[in-house]
């Protein structure tokens, strides 16, 4: 999810280091099968329409991060990621990296994601305005919170997913780094001239998550202590104005922080000088999501998906539905509330192999060993280094979609038990 959503991210695995099952273009081949497909989101393109980042880019086509200096300094490596050199991990390892984070504190760059601000005459202008792209109550979002949302399509599919907060006069929007430049060229053609979009470029985007995030930020500014899940607030880190968020993508507690880029580094600096934090990179940022039952943008969802079928409907509040005071009135509406009244022909579920072998995604899943039919298929897996086996997520048809249903996975032409889980796997710890 943004401020803590991640397009196509990595995982650690028995075999190395899996962005989305594929293998991130740069890596090494030593870390095993690596190969990594970018949602075409300019194109509106489903999965079968996806872009490999194939071996014709080149490092000095990569945009840089503020803190592209820091990552090398400190030994990342580094990967060619949404069209920015990211790194995928540093050299304690993803495993480690992971496992510090569900015990400590971690630290993630993302500012590759876009940073947007929405401003209207008023916020209610712009909240208004904002309706017409999501299916989520705007408008009656407190000021100093934020909530999850999803760009819709005519057919009702997620063009992406993105967080919103209510900063008072105007909506900040962070949207996935492989969308943000269709983003807002949506927002513009839906919303300008009466709506104002402007994409920040001057800001670094840095996130702090895990049970003590809260004691290593709370050093800069106590006041961070007072805030709750969501919470979105303005206060200074190293005499820097940031703009601060009680959320992430880890499913611990923890902040997004927007810092000023010339500030970043030396915040980034301050807070790894202690003890509880250890920079973290992409790929166990995947596998801390994956754990969480978090949605992964152009892998667990996509342009053909529609909200009620991917388990999201907990977004779209009773507000914007069918019998609501602002019912509709989003694109997509009537495939969106169709298949809430109707119900989704399939469902995202959790997945837990029954054997150690991870279910990739791609993995297609049956009723039984003999079955000729696919029921479903997996979208993102690999190892959870907090349970110690693998886990995964899928989709299945909606009469397998119970919990605890046994179903068959083909991993290289075996059919493998794994067993339909609710999610998330890991519970969540936010500070509520």
């Amino acid at each position: 999810m943004p401020f803590s959503t991640l397009e196509r991210g990595a995982f650690a695995s028995a075999e190395g280091i899996t962005i989305s099952g594929n293998r991130t273009e740069g890596a090494s081949r030593a870390w095993g099968p690596c190969e990594m497909v970018m949602p075409d989101c300019a194109t509106g393109a489903t999965g079968e329409g996806e872009r490999p980042m194939g071996d014709a880019v080149q490092a000095g086509d990569l945009k840089q991060t503020p803190l592209f200096d820091l990552h090398a300094e400190l030994g990342g490596k580094m990967v060619p990621f949404a069209g920015y050199s990211m790194p995928v991990q540093y050299p304690l390892g993803v495993m480690k990296e992971h496992l510090h984070c569900r015990a400590a504190a971690g630290l993630f760059d993302v500012s590759h994601m876009g940073q947007v601000i929405v401003k209207g005459a008023d916020y209610a202008a712009a909240a208004a305005a904002f309706e017409t792209l999501v299916p989520m109550d705007v408008l009656d979002l407190p000021e100093g919170k934020q909530r999850y949302g999803l760009f819709t399509n005519a057919e009702g599919g997620i063009e992406d997913d993105l967080m919103f907060a209510n900063r008072g006069d105007h909506l900040f929007v962070v949207v996935n780094a492989a969308c943000k430049d269709a983003d807002v060229a949506r927002m513009k053609a839906a919303l300008a001239p009466e709506v104002s979009v402007e994409l920040i470029s001057d800001r670094a985007l840095i996130a702090l998550q895990g049970p003590k995030a809260e004691a290593a930020l709370a050093r800069l500014n106590p006041l961070v202590a007072d805030m709750v899940f969501m919470d979105v607030v303005t206060l200074p880190l190293m005499g820097a104005e940031c703009w601060i968020s009680r959320s992430g993508y880890t499913g611990e507690d923890g902040f997004e922080i927007s810092v000023p880029e010339e500030a970043a580094e030396a915040l980034c600096r301050a807070l790894l000088e202690m003890d509880e934090v250890e920079a973290i990179g992409l790929g166990a940022r995947d596998s801390l999501r994956l754990e969480s039952g978090l949605c992964l943008y152009g892998s667990d969802i996509d342009t053909g998906t529609n909200p009620a079928e991917a388990s999201l409907l907990w977004a779209v509040q009773k507000v914007r539905r069918a019998d609501g005071a602002r019912a509709g009135g989003f694109v997509g509406a009537d495939a969106v509330l169709g298949a809430i009244a109707e119900g989704a022909a399939r469902k995202r579920v959790g997945l837990l192999p029954q054997s150690r072998a991870p279910m990739r995604a791609g993995t297609a899943l049956f009723e039984s060993e003999t079955s000729e039919t696919p029921i479903g298929e997996v979208t993102s897996g690999g190892f959870g280094p907090s349970l110690n086996a693998p886990v995964a997520m899928g989709y299945v048809d909606a009469a397998f979609a119970k919990a605890d249903t046994p179903i068959f996975g083909e991993v290289r032409g075996k059919r493998l038990p794994v067993v339909v889980s609710k999610m998330p796997f890991v519970p969540a710890k936010f500070k509520r």
